[in-house]
Parts: structure tokens; sequence; C-alpha cells
């Protein structure tokens, strides 16, 4: 089976065994961005990303706004079931942007990134990195790739949702959210490919938006059929 769940922002309770103890051997287990484990690169960090790959299951990750990426980019890219990853431990990927992967059957896009929230506060202090927003490489590859597979996916996967889904959250909700370019990008992306399902995370929430839309959180969610584990 085919998991989903949103930002773990380093906590180790959230991917801890008896969390994830319904998961079983094969099974895969993808974080909708900000992972979090890859920070310091001590050996606590070491010990406990080790421990994650050594998981009978799989445990993948597409990379948020709030990541170490000069550590993540250190990894050799290599490839995982058709697409780029970065292995960081036995079981455990980070999926790059802009890739399609098959797994158990399924095509599954996915496109890491955003921009922060905080951005203009993060800037200031010197904690922005630059990486956090998808380059214009990354995002024409996700586009050829969607071009080669014919638009037609079963589950997408990012980080940020569709313009018109924040837009939406924005109009029924009194905290708003930044409306970014790669949001626009998105709603172009969802125009255009056939999909069954698509999950993000950045939003920290646990919402059913539509039937093919899903915000992910704290909540561990089939990802073929949207129901939470």
């Amino acid at each position: 089976m085919i998991y989903v769940t949103g930002d773990t922002h380093g906590d180790r309770e959230r991917l801890s065994k008896l969390n994830l103890m319904k998961l079983r051997e094969g099974d895969t287990l993808i974080v909708c961005g900000d992972f979090g484990f890859l920070w310091d690169n001590g050996k606590r960090e070491q010990k406990f990303l080790r421990d994650l790959g050594k998981r009978k299951y799989n445990i993948c990750f597409i990379d948020g706004t709030h990541e170490n990426f000069d550590l993540l980019n250190t990894y050799e890219i290599s490839e995982w079931n058709g697409g780029k990853v970065h292995k960081i431990y036995g079981n455990l990927y980070h999926l790059l942007r802009g890739q399609i992967f098959e797994i158990e059957g399924k095509k599954i896009f996915t496109m890491g990134g955003g921009e922060s929230s905080d951005i203009d506060i993060r800037k200031d202090v010197g904690a922005w990195q630059k990486e956090e927003i998808p380059t214009q490489e990354e995002l024409l590859e996700g586009a050829e790739n969607l071009e080669i597979a014919g638009y037609d996916m079963d589950i997408i996967i990012t980080h940020e949702p569709p313009l018109k889904v924040k837009s939406f959250l924005n109009l029924n909700d009194s905290e708003k959210f930044r409306v970014t370019a790669l949001n626009a990008y998105f709603e172009e992306l969802s125009g255009n490919c056939k999909f069954k399902k698509w999950y993000f995370g950045s939003l920290h929430r646990d919402i059913r938006i539509s039937a093919t839309h899903r915000a992910v959180f704290m909540d561990i969610v089939n990802a073929e059929t949207g129901e939470t584990l």
C-alpha cells in the first residue's frame, strides 16, 4: 500500500515504529515536504536516519521550504522506481522535483519546494534559502516528464497546492496564505493532467477539499482511497 502524511518537521514521534505499526513490509509512506530529519548531520540524527532506512517499508519525502538544502544536496542522485532520488539510507529516499515514480503499479508525480510564508522575516535574519523555490529547470523537467507520460497520473504529491485550492482556502479562512507563481504552475498542471488524487502538506491541515484534492498534516492517509489509516 502507498500512504501519505504531512510535514514532519523533525518530530521523531511522527515516524516512530509505534505510530507506523500498521505499515507492512513493502509498503511506502510519502511525506509531503518539510521532512526536517536532515538538519545538523550530527551523530544522533544519523543514527535516527539509519533506523528509518532499516524499516521493512519505504519512507520517502519531498522537500518543503524548511530544509537544510546544503546537506540534502550532498547526497548522490540515483534512480528509484523510474524517477530521480537522493538515497539517504536503505529504504529512506528523497524524491526529487518534477519526477514520475511507479510504485505498486501507480504513477506518482512529485514536486517539492515552495515559498515560505515568513520569507521576508527569514530574509532579514539571514535564515532564508533560495533553494526552497523550484528552479525553471525543475519546473520544465516536470512538465516534460508529464508530457512524455501523456499527462496521465494516478497520484500527485506536492508541498504546495494549486492556485484555486489555495485561493478557496483564503476566502474561507481568517488565516491568509501566501499565493505564489508555483501555485499558478500547479493550477496549469491541474488543468492539463488527469489524476485521481492530489496531496499537499504546506498548510499544516488535515482537510478533504474535494474528491481529488486533500491537505494532509498529522493524518496518515491511504494514497489510493484517501481514507485515513
